[in-house]
């Protein structure tokens, strides 16, 4: 049953930050299922509450599996353990505990307190993997990122230095589009804005929440006539520079703040994540180019690997993938390589023994 509720969990994906994804199945004495539901967007009712409201009188004495910890407190909505104990249900089996600290295990104490038997840890690797963005934000303070590359056979992403050049057929352009609508930022360094004028939107896909676009730039030389800053409907722009700038152009930060775009000042990469996170970044999506690649790599952030393949060759003058850094291998794990078009397509996640 903890299967069933992890897959309405999955339905939202990308549609309910800050809140995390999350699902319900409640299943009466007979082994019955009676109600079940998931957390459709932030605002809206938790996933236990659609899940019991649909059971009704039937959810005295039943099981209720859900994919994390019920909350315990008033934010958007009301205590999820309140409406447990208000069922009836006598018994909670819950995927994971919740690391948002006004929940953090108090949830699980309440309804123990009060009589119902609760259980932690069904099916928990697949919920907190379904829920990672999430519980990267609250347990570490910085959004889960996710570096996605096209790159031809021998290695590069362009044929020259400061030269545009398509690598990726279309059947990937529709695959990238799909994992942008999966998360909540796409970030590219300012050469990228400079040599590919991208807009950074989510095209052809159905996203239920605005998209944010993030420009790093220390040192502000992303143009006004800058097509990312020229499209506030397609969601906002979070500019990432330095302390320095922030400082010593001011004007230019009046400017940019008075069209609309966040301007942020940061130290370092991680700085910048944790920044992110508080406007409620949770998961970015990093596609470059190759020195903002390196920088993550560097810093030990990265935590999932798209890389697109192409077949053709681009020669010696090419610019190298993440700017000649050597993807760590040993550290990937659940590694696929599958054909997408004329490409392949390989994902993985990265581990750092951290």
């Amino acid at each position: 049953m903890m299967r069933r509720a992890l897959f309405h969990a999955a339905r939202a994906q990308g549609a309910t930050v800050p809140n995390p994804v999350v699902g319900a199945v409640v299943v009466d004495r007979n082994g019955v299922v009676v109600g079940q539901g998931f957390h459709e967007r932030a605002g809206l009712p938790h996933a236990e509450v659609v899940a019991l409201e649909a059971a009704g009188d039937r959810a005295r004495g039943a099981t209720l599996y859900v994919t994390l910890e019920p909350c315990c407190h008033t934010g958007r909505t009301g205590p999820c353990t309140r409406r447990i104990l208000a069922s009836g249900v006598s018994r909670v089996v819950a995927a994971t505990l919740d690391p948002y600290p006004q929940v953090a295990g108090h949830g699980v104490r309440e309804l123990r307190a009060a009589g119902v038997t609760v259980e932690v840890g069904l099916e928990e690797r697949a919920a907190r993997r379904l829920n990672a963005a999430y519980l990267m934000a609250y347990e570490h303070q910085r959004p889960l990122v996710v570096v996605k590359a096209a790159a031809s056979r021998d290695g590069c992403i362009a044929a020259a230095p400061g030269r545009r050049t398509r690598i990726s057929g279309a059947q990937a352009g529709r695959r990238t589009q799909l994992l942008r609508a999966a998360t909540d930022a796409v970030a590219v360094g300012v050469g990228t804005i400079l040599v590919d004028d991208p807009v950074l939107t989510v095209r052809d896909v159905v996203r239920a929440r605005p998209y944010t676009r993030v420009v790093f730039d220390r040192q502000l030389r992303v143009p006004a006539s800058a097509r990312v800053l020229g499209t506030p409907g397609n969601g906002r722009v979070i500019m990432v520079t330095s302390a320095g700038a922030l400082t010593g152009q001011a004007s230019r930060v009046r400017e940019l703040e008075a069209d609309g775009v966040v301007v942020i000042g940061a130290a370092s990469l991680e700085d910048a994540c944790r920044q992110l996170v508080r406007h409620e970044v949770h998961t970015l999506l990093v596609e470059g180019g190759a020195r903002l690649h390196r920088g993550f790599w560097e810093a030990g952030l990265v935590d999932r690997l798209h890389l697109i393949v192409a077949p053709e060759v681009l020669g010696d003058g090419g610019v190298p993938l993440f700017d000649g850094v050597a993807v760590p291998w040993q550290r990937l794990t659940g590694l696929t390589a599958e054909p997408c078009g004329q490409d392949v397509w390989i994902e993985a996640d990265v581990h750092w023994n951290r």
